[in-house]
């Protein structure tokens, strides 16, 4: 382990984030009441352009007029390409109550990007003299922005967490496919005659995973875009938690309940990972650095993983 110790990334649940167009406000109510941990309310893709002004007075409504109970609060701004981002984060900032905690900053391509928006939020913080300081959270989606993965996780001490955008990506990158998400029809390969499907996204997941635990960012799943799709949405989660991601985005509700099933440490593996930092304390009083758990071996190293179990499981029951 380096001498730089690996900072601690904000501690709250991620599991599930769950998605709703600005230019909606009927539904507004009902992710209030879901299950997810973060809502997201969008101003960006699932927003037309004739009703962008609107619906960023329907968020700003919003937010301060909807009980959204211990959720994390999130609005999606439009690009730093287009010409509706930065009326976003000045009216947003000048006028929403400081019921919102995060401003969601997408297709970012470096960590320019997030310095701009950082200084606009930073004047208007001090202008308005708001006392609650705004989180970001960024989406990786071009292949600028994968390149650039670490520096952008560094970029500033508001950013608290990023999730791969697979269609833009997919975009950006060329690839031969329409799908967002999930395994691919041509992506395979061939052992004595029988196909076998890897996971194109593994790759630049692992990339955004190895950039936020560096810099004390939670790295998140983004969307799975066939939501008629169960057992794919849920293979997909359970391989971003393998690879050590929080959660993942829900853009349709029923995605919720398979997202928190995946991203929520089972009974049986809590009380697992408390049985061996029972049995590591037990080990560390005789003096032993390693002990056996199960018929295996069990050191510091799985002490962390155990934490990292049971630390997850403390912050979803609170």
């Amino acid at each position: 382990m380096s001498f730089r110790t690996q900072p601690a990334p904000v501690a709250r649940p991620n599991r599930c984030q769950l998605f709703g167009p600005g230019s909606r406000p009927a539904i507004f109510e009902k992710m209030a009441a879901s299950a997810a941990d973060v809502i997201n309310l969008d101003l960006e893709d699932s927003v037309a352009p004739s009703d962008k002004d609107s619906a960023r007075q329907n968020v700003i409504d919003a937010i301060g007029s909807v009980d959204w109970g211990k959720k994390t609060l999130s609005v999606r701004i439009n690009g730093l390409d287009t010409p509706y981002w930065y009326r976003d984060v000045v009216e947003l900032l000048e006028n929403a109550s400081e019921r919102l905690d995060l401003i969601m900053i997408p297709k970012v391509g470096c960590a320019a990007d997030i310095y701009a928006v950082d200084a606009l939020v930073t004047a208007i913080e001090a202008a308005k003299g708001r006392t609650k300081k705004i989180g970001f959270e960024v989406i990786i989606e071009s292949a600028a922005g994968i390149a650039h993965v670490e520096e952008i996780a560094a970029s500033s001490p508001r950013l608290q967490a990023m999730s791969l955008g697979a269609a833009d990506f997919a975009a950006s990158m060329g690839m031969a496919t329409t799908g967002i998400g999930g395994t691919q029809a041509n992506y395979y390969m061939l052992h004595e005659g029988a196909k076998y499907w890897s996971d194109p996204w593994h790759w630049a997941q692992a990339n955004i995973v190895a950039a936020c635990r560096t810099h004390g960012v939670l790295p998140v799943d983004g969307p799975f875009g066939d939501f008629s799709d169960d057992e794919g949405f849920r293979a997909q989660a359970l391989r971003s938690a393998t690879l050590g991601m929080v959660g993942k985005w829900a853009i349709h509700p029923k995605q919720v309940a398979l997202s928190n099933e995946v991203f929520t440490p089972s009974e049986e593996a809590v009380n697992e990972a408390r049985e061996i930092l029972a049995a590591m304390e037990e080990a560390k009083a005789k003096g032993e650095g390693a002990t056996v758990y199960k018929g295996r071996l069990v050191d510091i190293a799985s002490i962390k993983q155990a934490e990292v179990i049971v630390r997850q499981a403390e912050m979803i029951a609170e």
